[in-house]
């Protein structure tokens, strides 16, 4: 059975938001839960992030630690491939940037691993500048499991595949490696505003 369907979504009524790219519906006050499996439930005792791969420097923090990281409060709007987006969602979280500060970075991609088994790939053009967050909170909550916690990636000017729930790290590379989605079809990128939701899209 295949995982790919391009049958997924909702119709809902034509707006003009400018805010809503091509092909979305506003959710409103709902946020859908979609997950490939099992939902993981990692004690915080035993958690931990680490940045790894082509850098000269490995990084692990703890809960604990991750916790004292210079901390952001992000509102953003969120997209998923399955058409629906979110408005103004509230989150708060540490950079990608702070993540990888002194990490002495030397590839040019990042390949998001979870908890689960879970993956995705992306530029590191897409997780710097203050474009990506590894998040603990949403609207001002501790970030519900079946949401990504106890922490998700936050990649929002992406589908929302590309922000891994239950995330364990960034492991830096040299070059694109598909992740778990982009091996079933997904687009390499998935850029919303151009709907790349497939590949070939």
């Amino acid at each position: 059975m295949s995982l790919v369907s391009r049958r997924f979504g909702r119709r809902r009524s034509a707006t003009t938001d400018d805010r809503l790219p091509p092909g979305q519906y506003d959710t409103g006050d709902l946020f859908p839960v979609l997950s490939a499996g099992p939902t993981p439930r990692t004690p915080l005792a035993g958690w931990d992030l680490v940045v790894r791969g082509e850098v000269a420097a490995p990084q692990t923090w703890t809960w604990e630690e991750f916790r004292e990281l210079p901390r952001e409060s992000v509102s953003v709007d969120i997209h998923c491939v399955t058409k629906w987006s979110k408005f103004g969602t509230r989150w708060e979280g540490v950079s990608v940037d702070t993540l990888l500060a002194d990490a002495g970075v030397e590839g040019s991609y990042v390949v998001a691993f979870c908890d689960g088994g879970y993956t995705t790939n992306l530029p590191l053009d897409d997780v710097t500048d203050g474009r990506a967050w590894v998040v603990d909170t949403y609207d001002g909550q501790p970030l519900a499991p079946e949401h990504g916690g106890p922490a998700r990636l936050l990649v929002p000017h992406l589908y929302f595949w590309k922000s891994a729930k239950w995330v364990r790290g960034l492991s830096v590379r040299p070059r694109n490696e598909p992740g778990f989605w982009e091996t079933f079809g997904y687009h390499d990128r998935g850029d919303p505003w151009r709907e790349q939701r497939y590949s070939g899209d």
